[in-house]
């Protein structure tokens, strides 16, 4: 299990000297995520992506739970009240428009997701547009404290943001 880390450092230059000390610590680029101005000279370090800048993840829970429930409100009325082959109930109707409805709102919901800054990095925002950098680095949860430790020891310039105890299944 991981732990996400957040540092704020001063400067790309800084933000690469970062980057070199966590490669020497054995931590994965791939599980290092910068966040900076648009205008920032992110070359050489591994920028965040979609999945850490925006809400589409959450967007998608939400679109998934709300179509998967109208869908199936839907279903039922249809499978009560207007059955189209017979008389009878025809119970199935819930689950196939559940299923669409799901389909449909997570499909929609993440459209609008991608395009939602990320509520986690809400509190960073002044300090990034005053062109600091922001550093998410995911650690196993028992090598927390040594990173932090190591950090502080290497780069004074930088500071602690705090660590997040669940880090979203996706990148």
């Amino acid at each position: 299990m991981r732990r996400r880390i957040y540092w704020m450092l001063p400067d790309v230059e800084s933000a690469r000297a970062t980057m070199d000390d966590l490669l020497l610590a054995r931590i994965d680029e791939g599980h290092m995520f910068f966040v900076g101005r648009e205008d920032a000279d992110m070359r050489g370090l591994h920028a965040a992506n979609v999945w850490q800048t925006s809400d589409v993840i959450r967007s998608a829970e939400i679109g998934l739970i709300l179509g998967a429930s109208l869908g199936a409100i839907l279903g039922a009325i249809i499978a009560v009240g207007y059955p189209v082959f017979g008389d009878k109930p025809e119970w199935g109707w819930i689950a196939a428009l559940a299923l669409a409805g799901a389909l449909f709102g997570v499909w929609t919901s993440t459209m609008i997701g991608v395009s939602t800054p990320s509520k986690r990095l809400r509190r960073f925002a002044e300090q990034i547009e005053q062109g600091r950098i922001l550093l998410m680095v995911d650690v196993l949860m028992w090598r927390v404290e040594e990173i932090e430790a190591r950090l502080e020891a290497l780069h004074p310039e930088a500071h602690l943001e705090g660590v997040e105890p669940d880090i979203p299944a996706f990148p």
